[in-house]
């Protein structure tokens, strides 16, 4: 949240718009289209358990739900992975990190507005 936002108190009456920017583009952004790693646990010789993070285990968190046995098990329900996979191919990663930055950029100015003295 705040490598999106600062970190520059955000004042209670902006609440809704930030919590919209979330459901709206933030929360979509993070879950069907940026990569990120996922630990693979490896016993070594000591029997002690470490975490190696590997390139081939990078993908989505929508990606990884959808590689987990009985998946539709971890749904609200009512959702559908079709519904899901329809969300998630609406616009490409490029087109999502567009939006998101374009949405950022309209929130800051919104709450920036607020604050410039009335004329």
């Amino acid at each position: 949240m705040r490598k999106h936002l600062g970190y520059t108190p955000i004042p209670q009456r902006f609440a809704k718009k930030v919590n919209t920017f979330f459901t709206d583009f933030l929360n979509p952004h993070v879950n069907f289209h940026r990569s990120c790693f996922f630990p693979e646990t490896v016993t070594d010789a000591k029997d002690q358990e470490r975490k190696k993070y590997r390139y081939g285990h990078m993908m989505k968190p929508f990606e990884k739900l959808k590689s987990l046995p009985d998946a539709i098990l971890y749904l609200k329900p009512g959702i559908t992975l079709e519904q899901l996979d329809a969300a998630a191919s609406r616009m490409s990663d490029n087109e999502a990190a567009a939006a998101l930055n374009r949405a950022r950029q309209a929130l800051f100015q919104f709450i920036a507005d607020a604050f410039k003295p009335s004329a």
